[in-house]
């Protein structure tokens, strides 16, 4: 028995949205308190690694994708997509481990 029913592309997009956008304040509303001290440099230090934790979750997020562009490059013998894939490689380990490149060259 088969149904023809067609999927409504644009009403699963908007409910993913809502879902996605519900998780990540809920995600954010759990983290770091920024004002639960008397020092305002303790709390900027906190804003800065808390940015740079961002920042490094982006970096791996990229990483992995230059993987799977490289993995999907050599699969398809498309060397254009492979040199895709390895500067998203190359910039997704350069911007998750930004911190430690600013602290090596800052000392």
């Amino acid at each position: 028995m088969k149904t023809n029913k067609k999927l409504n592309y644009k009403k699963i997009l908007g409910t993913g949205a809502r879902v996605g956008t519900t998780a990540l304040v809920l995600l954010s509303r759990s983290g770091i308190v920024f004002g639960a001290t008397d020092d305002p440099l303790s709390v900027i230090n906190n804003l800065k690694n808390f940015m740079f934790q961002i920042i490094s979750a982006i970096g791996v997020i990229l990483l992995l994708w230059g993987i799977v562009q490289i993995g999907m490059a050599i699969k398809s013998h498309d060397p254009s997509q492979r040199a895709n894939g390895f500067m998203t490689l190359a910039g997704g380990v350069i911007i998750a481990f930004a911190k430690q490149i600013l602290e090596l060259i800052l000392g």
